[in-house]
């Protein structure tokens, strides 16, 4: 078994890499937000220390959910990208967010409720699907 796993169980594998608080919430941000470089995770309202962030772009790096070059218009900035990899937790993400939609709303209400909750509700995995269009789109770019 490769260091840092617990056991051969495939839920528990997936939770020792994605089941810490702050990756999901890194990977929601590139693949919703658009965040793509150290500035843009330590300028959201989510606000990851740095020495965290550094530490989650570096394990998602190694565990092949995001990679790492640099932008072409400044190669001394890195810039963060999701791997096919990355993009196949976008069907995740939903999950989550159409759970909490239903589960925690009464107890926090000021969660988002709009279009494209409404959108998600209705098809999560055309919602999935659409986010993961849209964010290899925004690719060709780079």
């Amino acid at each position: 078994m490769p260091q840092g796993f617990r056991c051969n169980c495939p839920f528990t594998s997936a939770l020792d890499v994605v089941g810490d608080k702050w990756i999901l919430v890194i990977v929601k941000q590139m693949l919703i937000e658009g965040k793509e470089t150290f500035k843009d995770f330590t300028e959201s309202e989510e606000a990851i220390a740095t020495n965290i962030l550094s530490a989650k772009l570096k394990l998602l790096e190694e565990v092949g959910i995001i990679s790492k070059t640099k932008r072409l218009d400044n190669k001394k900035e890195n810039l963060y990208l999701l791997t096919d990899k990355g993009l196949a937790l976008a069907p995740v993400l939903v999950e989550l967010a159409f759970w909490s939609d239903g589960n925690l709303r009464d107890i926090h209400p000021t969660i988002v409720n709009g279009e494209s909750m409404e959108l998600l509700r209705n098809n999560k995995a055309a919602f999935a699907n659409e986010l993961v269009k849209k964010y290899r789109g925004k690719m060709v770019y780079h």
